[in-house]
């Protein structure tokens, strides 16, 4: 199972940011599909999740109302459109799969994970 993700880099407050997950080795529709994020010198996080049938979402507060997830079962990806990114933003992204229905919503929950790709937001 390999999960890339892609689209990190630096930005400023205010602006956008879109990250994407590509999967593969895998059955993508019997998988929740969910991102996490680590800032500096903190630990793992969960930021967002979508269900295995993709058409339900679920956030962490932090993110709600800016960040939105999403599945496309044919290209076997899924993005994280980030808007309105703060300096808190700031960590190193973290795809993540879970074989069962809801997703992973925390770290143990964590089947798969891809290599991160980081997000810094300047002030």
């Amino acid at each position: 199972v390999q999960l890339q993700a892609s689209g990190g880099g630096l930005v400023q407050a205010g602006d956008s940011l879109r990250l994407s997950c590509a999967a593969s080795g895998l059955t993508f529709s019997d998988y929740g599909m969910a991102w996490f994020r680590q800032p500096p010198g903190k630990e793992r996080e969960f930021v967002a999740v979508v269900i295995r049938s993709g058409d339900r979402r679920f956030y962490a507060d932090s993110v709600k109302g800016r960040f939105t997830i999403s599945k496309d079962k044919l290209k076997k990806t899924v993005d994280l459109q980030m808007n309105s990114l703060k300096p808190e933003d700031t960590a190193v992204y973290y795809c993540a799969a879970a074989r069962n229905g809801l997703g992973p919503r925390s770290i143990d929950g964590v089947q798969y994970w891809g290599k991160g790709t980081l997000v810094t937001v300047s002030s």
